[in-house]
């Protein structure tokens, strides 16, 4: 029995003993393994400090030769105007630019293009199908301006435009808008300059532009609510006043909104007319307020009053011309609400609005000497139920305005009518920038009545301004 033990006690130190032999060259192998990665791990770090060292050394000395440069260019400054006395205090190397047409302003940008105008683009077009010559068409007691009549049959195109619009510094941005209509010629529409920076709420505007009055007046023809504009901005506006001249508004410091503002303008545009004085022509002065009533909806109330002065103004009534000379004042109030879940318009809204508007005429209606108040209103509402469609009805009025018997069939005479005009409208918006909008008209604003049929397409593209929701 102890010959067995000690057998077996031999085999497994033999054991033992070849399994060490065994176990220790892979201990070698992998310590040597390990060493070599340490040792390219070392040389890669060595080789990128000193390439780092290099491009850093690069960077110091490129530093040092733009610093040796500036110090030794010429600075150039603008002289003050001639009023001040020339500076005295060159410093060495300095170049003084005397205030003369030859000299040229130094501007440095950070792009070729940075001060380049945003440009964008509307391209708008019309089908109408009138059961009455529109030529013969006409709103019953009103000498209508050429924009205030209704549009042509058949297929048009119907106020495009290219607008140009940039800051111009830090004070000032300018805006040019040239429209297109369907006689192919263009006109300048819009064409002005407008403050960014001065203090307490004032903005500054000049040059030619459309005047804030009333809640529509100021929008483009493509940013409209319906196809048309209301009966009462045709008939006492020539659609939209819009002219040169000057504007400034005020934004107050309130916990709400109320903007107020004045407009002075040369007074040559419907339903102004003829004016060649050194005074402006027209006047206009308005207040906006609103609000919110809670996170969905909000509220917009404004009064507007324009007032301008007519010499010879001449429009083309259905028997001849018509001539008014004379002051023409008229006074718009509008209220305005507005819902969107959340306030957010993206998906859903309904926008509510409504204008009334009174006007007073003096002097000379076609030799006659007269005077007359006329009184016009309308409502309308929009309905936006999905991202992409639309739907609207406006019911617009005006008052019969009575007229002297010698004033009896002309322009001016209402025929015994006040005019009025109801408007359904569908729209299919394909995204914010294209929009397909039909719209049926029934038109009772003349002796017989109307029906009108619009389809238009309207598409923007290019950087252009927000649209008022």
């Amino acid at each position: 029995m102890k010959a067995v033990a000690s057998l077996a006690a031999a085999a497994a130190v033999t054991l033992s003993f070849a399994g060490s032999a065994h176990a220790a060259p892979a201990a070698q192998a992998q310590a040597a393994d390990m060493a070599a990665i340490k040792a390219q791990v070392n040389a890669l770090k060595s080789e990128y400090d000193g390439k780092i060292s290099a491009l850093e050394a690069r960077l110091k000395a490129a530093e040092d030769r733009a610093a040796a440069a500036e110090a030794s260019a010429p600075r150039v400054t603008a002289a003050p105007p001639a009023s001040f006395a020339a500076p005295t205090d060159a410093a060495p190397g300095e170049v003084i630019i005397a205030d003369n047409a030859s000299a040229e302003p130094v501007q440095r940008t950070s792009s070729p293009n940075a001060m380049n105008p945003g440009v964008s683009v509307v391209l708008n077009g019309n089908y109408v199908a009138d059961s009455r010559d529109p030529a013969a068409q006409r709103i019953a007691g009103y000498a209508l301006s050429d924009d205030g009549k209704i549009k042509r049959r058949g297929f048009s195109l119907d106020e495009s435009e290219i607008t140009l619009a940039a800051n111009v510094d830090p004070f000032l941005l300018a805006n040019l808008t040239i429209s297109f209509g369907s006689d192919n010629q263009p006109s300048v529409e819009e064409a002005y300059i407008q403050s960014t920076a001065l203090p307490g709420g004032l903005t500054l505007k000049a040059g030619r532009f459309f005047s804030a009055i009333g809640y529509l007046n100021e929008r483009h023809a493509h940013n409209w609510t319906f196809i048309d504009m209301p009966l009462p901005y045709r008939a006492l506006l020539g659609r939209q006043y819009g002219d040169d001249g000057v504007q400034v508004r005020w934004l107050a410091p309130t916990p709400f909104f109320l903007e107020l503002g004045a407009e002075a303008y040369r007074g040559d545009r419907f339903p102004g007319g003829g004016n060649d004085k050194n005074r402006a022509g027209t006047q206009t002065a308005f207040v906006h307020t609103g609000g919110d009533f809670n996170s969905s909806s909000s509220w917009l109330a404004a009064a507007s009053y324009i007032h301008t002065q007519a010499h010879d103004r001449v429009t083309d009534g259905p028997v001849g011309p018509d001539t008014f000379s004379g002051s023409d004042d008229l006074g718009i109030a509008s209220l305005v609400y507005k819902w969107a879940p959340g306030g957010n318009p993206v998906n859903q809204n309904v926008v509510l609005s409504g204008e009334y508007f009174y006007g007073r005429q003096r002097r000379t209606f076609d030799t006659v000497a007269a005077s007359r108040d006329s009184r016009g209103w309308y409502v309308q509402g929009v309905y936006q139920f999905t991202p992409h469609w639309s739907t609207g009805l406006r019911y617009a009025a005006l008052d019969r305005v009575d007229v002297p018997v010698l004033l009896r069939g002309t322009t001016f005479d209402p025929l015994g009518k006040s005019p009025s005009a109801v408007s359904g409208l569908i729209e299919y918006d394909t995204s914010e920038f294209g929009r397909f909008r039909a719209e049926l008209t029934h038109d009772m604003s003349d002796r017989r009545s109307n029906d009108e049929l619009m389809f238009q397409y309207t598409v923007v593209y290019g950087p252009h301004g927000a649209h008022r929701y």
